[in-house]
């Protein structure tokens, strides 16, 4: 359980480095966007290869398909909750970050406790993705008021609750199914899929221009030749 914890840990830190990197320095509306793309192509790329593929090879089509749907759903009410309460500012990035963060650990966890170990590429591939889900969000709160000491809290919370998914997918290895697995797979599919449309891309676009669309091929390419070596 202390590896899994340790783990889980060093795997959701990027999204706290993330934060405190947009607090250190002032990043322009187009670097951000940039750094939008780049993570969306990074997080298209953990979709195909991470989640869907590795969900269709272990459960099959039927827990995937259940797992998007309800990863989606929960997403689109969550968010509407969240925009109703708040005034943006990044938090849909944070909100896609912890309904993704949730399962995709919670299976790194079940993978621990079977044995299957952590590759260095796989860490990375996280690194990678979740780094400018931090950037961008946390840019964003502090553009629109919000203190650095409510960004990196907000941060802090969502990566302890990842790291702690570990934790929990791990002391439920014994009792998760292939099929549960998949499903999760598919959960954590389905919510960063609608996040990525319905957040991340359009605000690379806008903030970007022209270029998002180069900044998420090369995210893509970078995270999908990590997933090819994990």
């Amino acid at each position: 359980m202390v590896e899994a914890l340790g783990w889980g840990a060093l795997a959701a830190s990027s999204l706290v480095v993330g934060a405190a990197l947009a607090l250190v320095r002032s990043w322009s509306d187009t670097l951000v966007g940039l750094v939008l793309g780049f993570g969306a192509g990074a997080l298209i790329a953990s979709v195909s290869f991470e989640l869907a593929e590795e969900g269709l090879r272990i459960g099959g089509a039927w827990p995937v398909a259940i797992g998007l749907v309800l990863g989606a759903a929960t997403f689109y009410l969550a968010n509407r909750a969240v925009e109703a309460r708040s005034s943006g500012g990044g938090t849909s990035l944070a909100l896609g970050a912890f309904l993704d963060g949730i399962p995709e650990q919670a299976v790194l966890g079940i993978g621990l406790a079977q044995g299957k170990g952590v590759s260095a590429a796989l860490l990375v591939a996280i690194f990678v993705s979740n780094l400018p889900e931090g950037i961008g969000s946390a840019a964003d709160m502090r553009s629109s008021g919000r203190t650095p000491v409510q960004v990196l809290r907000l941060w802090v919370v969502v990566a302890l609750a990842c790291a702690l998914a570990t934790v929990a997918g791990y002391l439920a290895a014994d009792a998760a199914s292939s099929e549960v697995r998949a499903a999760i797979d598919g959960f954590a599919a389905g919510a960063l899929l609608t996040m990525l449309i319905d957040s991340m891309v359009p605000e690379a676009k806008e903030k970007a221009k022209d270029r998002a669309g180069l900044a998420t091929v090369a995210g893509f390419a970078l995270a999908a030749g990590l997933s090819l070596l994990s």
